[in-house]
């Protein structure tokens, strides 16, 4: 019953769904009893008789422990549909363990914040038997703006999870050495909002991965020398103010290394060469 567990429960009594619920600190189970939900202190009896049970966990450890306590309350042929992002091999093997013993085990990790919890907006992710998905899309449609599946390789939903994730994180830490090179170059964040207001590099994403991934890097539109003389200026200005970048040092560093190895006329996406082949 954390942010996104707390407000799928809601989102799901609001449209008519009877929702028990269990959290390991007992009291945020039981503040969701103001919404309409029936909250129990122990997992065995908050699973008892429901048909789905869902989980919103941090981590492979915490999911399998909760699995493990719950395991006794469960009925037969329940279905648990988990949402948290774990690993790949983590989901397989929940996958695989949990139909042995008669139950059908779905990840569905999300790319959700709580508003979209509450407001059944976002993204939902599936992957695996076809069948289940099928029986399941109903259910899960309700609780997503917008639910992607990847076809039949179970694991996969966990994978792209991972990918998206990944691109938030590093996406994130950029706008972080943005914020400090705007600082070390005295320009106010308002100026930056008018900037990403009338530019928005967003739109360039698709192309982006499409150059990258095609393995073509001759023809630059941005040579990789150049890309590198500006990292330059980015970590010099940097320097001069006493402000710290973090990722352009490893961007810079990468860059090095393919200019040694001759790519300095290249467009500098040749830097993903590697990661395609």
């Amino acid at each position: 019953m954390g942010l996104l567990g707390s407000n799928f429960v809601r989102a799901m009594i609001n449209k008519g769904a009877q929702v028990q619920v269990w959290n390991r600190t007992a009291a945020k189970a039981t503040q969701m009893e103001q919404y309409g939900a029936k909250a129990f202190s122990n997992v065995v009896d908050a699973v008892k008789g429901a048909d789905i049970i869902h989980l919103t966990l941090k981590d492979d450890a915490t999911v399998d422990e909760v699995l493990a306590a719950a395991s006794a309350g469960l009925q037969p042929g329940a279905t648990i549909i988990d949402h948290t992002t774990t690993s790949v091999p983590g989901a397989i093997q929940r996958t695989a363990d949990w139909k042995k013993r008669g139950f059908t085990y779905l990840h569905a990790p999300v790319f959700m914040g709580p508003a979209n919890a509450l407001e059944s907006t976002g993204n939902m992710l599936v992957s695996g038997d076809q069948t289940v998905i099928a029986r399941l899309e109903t259910h899960l449609s309700k609780m997503t703006g917008k639910l992607i599946n990847f076809g039949d390789e179970t694991g996969k939903a966990a994978g792209m999870k991972l990918i998206g994730n990944n691109f938030l994180v590093a996406f994130t830490a950029g706008i972080a050495d943005t914020l400090s090179l705007a600082k070390a170059l005295h320009i106010p964040v308002s100026d930056l909002f008018a900037l990403f207001d009338s530019w928005n590099p967003a739109a360039m994403l698709p192309g982006r991965l499409k150059r990258m991934s095609g393995g073509d890097y001759s023809n630059a539109s941005w040579e990789l020398n150049m890309a590198r003389k500006d990292a330059g200026l980015f970590l010099q200005a940097a320097q001069q103010a006493g402000t710290k970048l973090v990722v352009i040092p490893a961007i810079a560093a990468e860059m090095d290394r393919w200019i040694e190895k001759g790519h300095g006329s290249d467009d500098w996406t040749v830097i993903a060469k590697d990661a395609i082949q």
